[in-house]
């Protein structure tokens, strides 16, 4: 007797027409798929968990309900990512929000291992240099150089030019070479750290 053959798995198109077509368990899978990244640009957007937590949860229910308005030009992902940055800048512009970074949620680094430290202590002044950039401009950099978005689908998020993106990248990344300047200084091996390196670091704090 064989086996039976390997079921795919339902891709983002079709989770979203099982739910529109009833199915209660279809919209919770397609969010579980991607709720890390969602959350994680929320986060780096806003800068405060509870903020971000507040905008995802804003963002999740408003997809749940217009998802009979998804038009189907643009990937499902690139559809919830556009709702949830659309939530983050509607809130922080609501309350005027000032992100600040919780220093003590990002977990402490390994006291044996001073490279370690240092790169922590890095992504924690990567992190704080973020917040004080205007949020339009950290939503732009949060997509292109923190989650790889390239150019077109950053401004297919943001639901701006492809040049705007660029503009406030530009202006977003020369704001953080001021603030991080010092990242440009030599360590004691000699190495040298560059802003851009030193952005990259913030990938790995969810």
């Amino acid at each position: 007797m064989s086996e039976p053959s390997h079921i795919a798995e339902p891709d983002d198109r079709a989770l979203l027409a099982a739910h529109l077509n009833g199915d209660r368990e279809a919209f919770g899978r397609l969010v579980r798929r991607h709720q890390d990244r969602l959350w994680a640009v929320a986060l780096r957007t806003l800068g405060d968990r509870e903020e971000a937590a507040d905008a995802l949860q804003d963002a999740l229910l408003a997809a749940y309900r217009g998802a009979a308005r998804f038009r189907g030009d643009a990937a499902v992902t690139t559809w919830l990512h556009r709702i949830v940055v659309n939530a983050c800048l509607d809130r922080a512009r609501r309350r005027a929000v000032r992100p600040t970074v919780p220093l003590a949620e990002q977990g402490g680094a390994e006291p044996a291992v001073s490279d370690r430290t240092a790169e922590k202590e890095t992504s924690l002044a990567v992190h704080a240099a973020l917040a004080e950039l205007p949020v339009e401009q950290r939503a732009a950099l949060v997509l292109v150089d923190l989650h790889g978005f390239s150019v077109a689908e950053a401004a297919e998020i943001l639901g701006i030019a492809e040049g705007t993106v660029k503009s406030r990248c530009s202006r977003g990344r020369a704001k953080l070479a001021v603030i991080l300047g010092y990242l440009r200084n030599h360590h004691d091996d000699g190495s040298v750290t560059s802003v851009r390196t030193a952005t990259e670091l913030t990938k790995e704090q969810p």
